[in-house]
Protein backbone atom coordinates (compact mmCIF):
# COMPACT_ATOMS: atom_id res chain seq x y z
CA UNK A 1 0.00 0.00 0.00
CA UNK A 2 1.27 3.47 -0.96
CA UNK A 3 0.64 5.28 2.30
CA UNK A 4 0.64 9.11 2.18
CA UNK A 5 3.36 10.61 4.36
CA UNK A 6 1.30 13.68 5.29
CA UNK A 7 -2.50 13.73 5.53
CA UNK A 8 -4.48 16.92 6.13
CA UNK A 9 -8.14 16.83 7.16
CA UNK A 10 -10.86 19.48 7.25
CA UNK A 11 -13.09 18.04 9.96
CA UNK A 12 -16.45 19.17 8.63
CA UNK A 13 -20.03 18.18 9.45
CA UNK A 14 -20.30 18.20 13.24
CA UNK A 15 -23.35 20.45 13.26
CA UNK A 16 -25.11 18.51 10.50
CA UNK A 17 -24.34 15.25 12.29
CA UNK A 18 -26.14 16.57 15.38
CA UNK A 19 -29.05 18.05 13.39
CA UNK A 20 -29.71 14.73 11.61
CA UNK A 21 -30.17 13.16 15.04
CA UNK A 22 -32.22 15.96 16.58
CA UNK A 23 -29.37 16.81 18.95
CA UNK A 24 -27.82 20.17 19.98
CA UNK A 25 -24.93 21.38 17.76
CA UNK A 26 -22.61 21.34 20.78
CA UNK A 27 -23.04 17.58 21.06
CA UNK A 28 -21.92 17.32 17.44
CA UNK A 29 -18.77 19.30 18.28
CA UNK A 30 -18.20 17.08 21.31
CA UNK A 31 -18.39 13.93 19.19
CA UNK A 32 -16.20 15.55 16.56
CA UNK A 33 -13.44 16.33 19.06
CA UNK A 34 -13.65 12.80 20.46
CA UNK A 35 -13.27 11.41 16.93
CA UNK A 36 -9.81 12.98 16.75
CA UNK A 37 -8.31 10.40 19.12
CA UNK A 38 -9.46 7.44 17.03
CA UNK A 39 -8.21 8.94 13.77
CA UNK A 40 -4.82 9.70 15.33
CA UNK A 41 -4.47 6.07 16.46
CA UNK A 42 -5.48 4.72 13.05
CA UNK A 43 -3.16 7.11 11.23
CA UNK A 44 -0.25 5.91 13.32
CA UNK A 45 -1.20 2.26 12.74
CA UNK A 46 -1.45 2.73 8.97
CA UNK A 47 1.97 4.37 8.81
CA UNK A 48 1.07 8.01 8.21
CA UNK A 49 3.82 10.23 9.63
CA UNK A 50 2.16 13.66 9.72
CA UNK A 51 -1.51 14.43 10.37
CA UNK A 52 -2.75 18.02 10.14
CA UNK A 53 -6.28 18.65 11.42
CA UNK A 54 -8.33 21.82 10.83
CA UNK A 55 -10.03 22.35 14.19
CA UNK A 56 -11.01 26.04 14.11
CA UNK A 57 -10.62 28.59 11.31
CA UNK A 58 -10.12 32.34 11.48
CA UNK A 59 -13.64 32.63 10.03
CA UNK A 60 -15.23 30.45 12.72
CA UNK A 61 -15.24 33.39 15.15
CA UNK A 62 -18.42 34.54 13.38
CA UNK A 63 -20.33 31.61 14.92
CA UNK A 64 -22.51 32.14 18.04
CA UNK A 65 -20.38 33.00 21.07
CA UNK A 66 -21.86 30.17 23.15
CA UNK A 67 -20.90 27.62 20.48
CA UNK A 68 -17.36 28.97 20.19
CA UNK A 69 -16.92 29.00 23.97
CA UNK A 70 -18.16 25.42 24.26
CA UNK A 71 -15.85 24.23 21.50
CA UNK A 72 -12.76 25.76 23.10
CA UNK A 73 -13.77 24.67 26.60
CA UNK A 74 -14.29 21.06 25.55
CA UNK A 75 -11.14 21.06 23.42
CA UNK A 76 -9.13 22.26 26.43
CA UNK A 77 -10.55 19.47 28.63
CA UNK A 78 -9.93 16.91 25.92
CA UNK A 79 -6.28 17.91 25.49
CA UNK A 80 -5.70 17.88 29.24
CA UNK A 81 -7.23 14.43 29.54
CA UNK A 82 -5.33 12.90 26.61
CA UNK A 83 -1.84 14.33 27.00
CA UNK A 84 -0.50 11.32 28.91
CA UNK A 85 -1.73 8.87 26.27
CA UNK A 86 -0.19 11.07 23.56
CA UNK A 87 3.11 10.85 25.40
CA UNK A 88 2.87 7.06 25.77
CA UNK A 89 1.99 6.63 22.08
CA UNK A 90 5.04 8.78 21.18
CA UNK A 91 2.86 11.28 19.32
CA UNK A 92 4.15 14.81 18.91
CA UNK A 93 1.54 17.59 18.93
CA UNK A 94 2.00 21.03 17.37
CA UNK A 95 -0.52 23.85 17.19
CA UNK A 96 -0.62 26.11 14.16
CA UNK A 97 -2.52 29.38 13.78
CA UNK A 98 -2.94 32.67 15.58
CA UNK A 99 -2.47 32.70 19.33
CA UNK A 100 -3.35 36.27 20.20
CA UNK A 101 -7.12 35.64 20.36
CA UNK A 102 -7.13 32.45 22.43
CA UNK A 103 -7.72 32.28 26.19
CA UNK A 104 -4.77 32.19 28.57
CA UNK A 105 -5.93 28.81 29.92
CA UNK A 106 -6.11 27.19 26.48
CA UNK A 107 -2.74 28.65 25.48
CA UNK A 108 -1.12 27.23 28.62
CA UNK A 109 -2.52 23.77 27.86
CA UNK A 110 -1.31 24.00 24.26
CA UNK A 111 2.20 25.04 25.29
CA UNK A 112 2.30 22.30 27.93
CA UNK A 113 1.41 19.58 25.41
CA UNK A 114 3.88 20.89 22.82
CA UNK A 115 6.66 20.87 25.40
CA UNK A 116 5.68 17.46 26.80
CA UNK A 117 5.55 15.74 23.38
CA UNK A 118 8.28 17.64 21.50
CA UNK A 119 10.67 14.67 21.34
CA UNK A 120 8.10 12.11 20.20
CA UNK A 121 8.59 10.74 16.71
CA UNK A 122 5.97 8.08 15.94
CA UNK A 123 3.51 10.59 14.47
CA UNK A 124 3.34 14.38 14.23
CA UNK A 125 -0.13 15.85 14.76
CA UNK A 126 -0.66 19.49 13.82
CA UNK A 127 -3.86 20.98 15.21
CA UNK A 128 -4.88 24.13 13.31
CA UNK A 129 -6.66 26.48 15.74
CA UNK A 130 -7.62 30.01 14.69
CA UNK A 131 -5.87 29.23 11.42
CA UNK A 132 -6.42 30.60 7.94
CA UNK A 133 -4.37 30.06 4.79
CA UNK A 134 -4.39 33.73 3.85
CA UNK A 135 -3.31 34.68 7.38
CA UNK A 136 -0.52 32.10 7.13
CA UNK A 137 0.87 33.57 3.89
CA UNK A 138 0.54 37.16 5.12
CA UNK A 139 2.17 36.26 8.45
CA UNK A 140 5.09 34.62 6.63
CA UNK A 141 5.55 37.74 4.48
CA UNK A 142 5.57 39.94 7.58
CA UNK A 143 8.14 37.71 9.29
CA UNK A 144 10.38 37.83 6.23
CA UNK A 145 10.04 41.63 6.01
CA UNK A 146 11.02 42.00 9.68
CA UNK A 147 14.11 39.84 9.21
CA UNK A 148 15.05 41.72 6.05
CA UNK A 149 14.67 45.02 7.92
CA UNK A 150 17.11 43.74 10.52
CA UNK A 151 19.37 42.62 7.64
CA UNK A 152 19.20 38.99 8.74
CA UNK A 153 18.14 37.86 5.27
CA UNK A 154 18.41 39.10 1.70
CA UNK A 155 14.99 39.51 0.10
CA UNK A 156 16.47 38.98 -3.37
CA UNK A 157 17.43 35.43 -2.37
CA UNK A 158 14.03 34.39 -1.05
CA UNK A 159 12.65 31.66 -3.33
CA UNK A 160 9.55 29.46 -2.90
CA UNK A 161 11.31 26.86 -0.76
CA UNK A 162 12.76 29.48 1.57
CA UNK A 163 9.41 31.30 1.80
CA UNK A 164 7.70 28.04 2.78
CA UNK A 165 9.86 27.75 5.87
CA UNK A 166 8.19 30.85 7.30
CA UNK A 167 4.71 29.34 7.04
CA UNK A 168 2.93 27.67 9.96
CA UNK A 169 4.12 24.15 9.07
CA UNK A 170 7.72 25.32 8.89
CA UNK A 171 9.99 22.79 7.22
CA UNK A 172 7.54 19.89 7.42
CA UNK A 173 6.69 18.23 4.08
CA UNK A 174 3.49 19.50 2.48
CA UNK A 175 0.31 17.34 2.54
CA UNK A 176 0.10 14.47 0.07
CA UNK A 177 -3.68 14.34 0.39
CA UNK A 178 -6.25 16.72 1.85
CA UNK A 179 -9.53 15.20 3.01
CA UNK A 180 -12.66 17.24 3.63
CA UNK A 181 -15.50 15.30 5.20
CA UNK A 182 -19.24 16.01 4.69
CA UNK A 183 -19.09 16.12 0.88
CA UNK A 184 -18.35 19.85 0.61
CA UNK A 185 -15.93 20.39 -2.29
CA UNK A 186 -13.81 23.32 -1.18
CA UNK A 187 -10.78 23.80 1.05
CA UNK A 188 -12.06 26.87 2.94
CA UNK A 189 -8.82 28.81 3.34
CA UNK A 190 -6.86 25.81 4.65
CA UNK A 191 -3.15 25.36 3.81
CA UNK A 192 -3.48 27.39 0.60
CA UNK A 193 0.25 27.59 -0.18
CA UNK A 194 1.04 24.08 1.03
CA UNK A 195 -1.74 22.41 -1.01
CA UNK A 196 -0.65 23.57 -4.46
CA UNK A 197 0.00 19.96 -5.58
CA UNK A 198 -1.94 18.10 -2.91
CA UNK A 199 -4.49 15.46 -3.90
CA UNK A 200 -8.04 16.31 -2.77
CA UNK A 201 -10.60 13.80 -1.50
CA UNK A 202 -14.18 14.71 -0.55
CA UNK A 203 -16.07 11.82 1.12
CA UNK A 204 -19.77 12.30 1.93
CA UNK A 205 -19.37 11.03 5.50
CA UNK A 206 -19.72 13.58 8.29
CA UNK A 207 -16.69 14.02 10.55
CA UNK A 208 -18.07 12.31 13.71
CA UNK A 209 -18.58 9.17 11.58
CA UNK A 210 -15.12 9.27 9.95
CA UNK A 211 -13.76 5.99 11.33
CA UNK A 212 -11.03 3.48 10.52
CA UNK A 213 -12.77 2.27 7.35
CA UNK A 214 -13.18 5.81 6.06
CA UNK A 215 -9.51 6.60 6.61
CA UNK A 216 -8.56 3.40 4.83
CA UNK A 217 -10.81 4.38 1.90
CA UNK A 218 -8.99 7.72 1.67
CA UNK A 219 -5.60 5.98 1.64
CA UNK A 220 -6.82 3.55 -1.03
CA UNK A 221 -8.04 6.49 -3.13
CA UNK A 222 -4.62 8.14 -2.75
CA UNK A 223 -2.98 4.92 -3.84
CA UNK A 224 -4.92 5.04 -7.14
CA UNK A 225 -3.81 8.59 -7.93
CA UNK A 226 -0.74 9.37 -10.04
CA UNK A 227 0.91 12.54 -8.80
CA UNK A 228 2.70 14.38 -11.61
CA UNK A 229 3.41 17.80 -10.06
CA UNK A 230 2.85 19.51 -13.41
CA UNK A 231 4.83 16.91 -15.38
CA UNK A 232 3.69 14.39 -17.98
CA UNK A 233 1.98 11.11 -17.21
CA UNK A 234 4.50 8.28 -16.90
CA UNK A 235 4.45 5.51 -19.49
Amino acid sequence: MKVPYHVAIIMDGNGRWAKKRGLPRNLGHKRGIERIEGVIKEAKKIGIKILTLFAFSTENWSRPKKEVNFLFSYLKRFLKKKKESLLQEKIRVNFIGRRDRLSKELLEEMKNIEKLTCKNDALIVNLAIDYGGRWDILNAAKRIWKEAKRKKINLEKIEEEEFGKYLALGELPYPDILIRTSGEKRISNFLLWQSAYTEFYFPEVLWPDFDKKELEKAVEEYERRERRFGGLKSG
